[in-house]
């Protein structure tokens, strides 16, 4: 219970307090929209481009976390898939977009927060190895399966397919930051502490502004229909994601207990909003994903809890 009440329940409380100022006209759906792009494209990319930056390489970037990691986070997106396309009869593209659900958990806006309030900014480290490649890794397989369910092998050449790939994923604001975290990072290039003064300025607004704003696009989302489907992609963020990366990283890495708690914490979050943002992009289960961010955000304080408990 203690947990619950230090850790998980002020970051909701923050969302909480987004949703209610949209549902009350406190604040208006443009204001909620400007609030989530200063995060999404400035403060949260400075965030990234921050840690990753100042990240021990040899320390905390090693196989085993990711493996941990991705290897339940591509379980997750199989899972949806096949669910998706097999089992509830699905079109071939609602089925790749209900397979990004499975895929690409909140690892920012609720994974950092979490485990920086469960374990402390120290803790931090692990996270940032994870999403120093999540977004481009996870959108890179999301719009590669896309465009090949769109043109079912047909109208567009392999060179085209990548060209395809790679505008898409580098105009994201949030890969420009992790891209420039890592040239700082690996060309150790010094910089003046007047410019990370202002960095750190900058990135102690990014988790409040996101999760506020988080808060504020949820009232947007109701649950309509699909619930059987939406109830399966739920279950592979919150359930099957962090068993595989924990089983993975205790039972078989062994991974020493911060970095144990970074993949597992991470895994353990609820669908992110770019679930949602992939599905509008391509015009296809777009109801689907919306419901999942919105009931696996509910649900996942309950599994949050749990696995804060079970981590040593």
């Amino acid at each position: 219970m203690q947990d619950l009440i230090t850790v998980i329940l002020p970051v909701f409380l923050v969302i909480g307090y987004g949703y209610l100022a949209r549902r009350f006209d406190w604040v208006s759906d443009e204001l909620i929209d400007s609030v989530m792009k200063f995060a999404q494209n400035f403060a949260v990319p400075l965030l990234l481009f921050s840690g990753i930056a100042r990240m021990d390489l040899g320390q905390n970037f090693h196989p085993p976390i990711l493996i941990s990691f991705y290897a339940g986070a591509l379980s997750g997106g199989l899972f949806c898939f096949l669910g998706a396309r097999y089992l509830f009869k699905r079109d071939l593209t609602d089925a790749v977009a209900i397979g990004f659900i499975g895929l690409f958990s909140n690892s920012l806006l609720l994974g950092i927060p979490i485990t920086e309030r469960a374990y402390g900014e120290v803790a931090l480290a692990g996270n940032f190895a994870i999403i120093s490649i999540h977004s481009p890794l996870l959108y890179g397989i999301g719009i590669a399966a896309m465009e090949i369910a769109r043109t079912r092998g047909l109208g567009l050449s392999g060179f085209g397919l990548m060209r395809q790939i790679a505008r898409s994923v580098l105009r994201n604001p949030l890969i420009l930051g992790i891209a420039a975290g890592w040239t700082v990072n690996l060309a150790q290039i010094p910089l003046p502490a007047p410019v990370w003064d202002a960095v750190g300025l900058m990135t102690r607004a990014a988790i409040p502004a996101a999760l506020f704003g988080l808060g504020g696009v949820l009232l947007r989302y109701k649950p309509e229909g699909d619930m059987r489907i939406i109830l399966w992609a739920v279950a592979a963020s919150l359930v099957l994601h962090p068993m595989i990366a924990y089983g993975l990283g205790h039972f078989v890495f062994d991974l020493p207990t911060p970095s144990l708690r970074s993949a597992t914490i991470t895994a353990a979050m609820a669908p992110g909003i770019n679930a949602y943002l992939f599905a509008n992009m391509y015009g296809v289960a777009k109801r689907v994903a919306a419901s999942s961010v919105l009931i696996g955000t509910a649900g996942s304080i309950l599994t949050i809890w749990c696995w804060l408990a079970i981590l040593p």
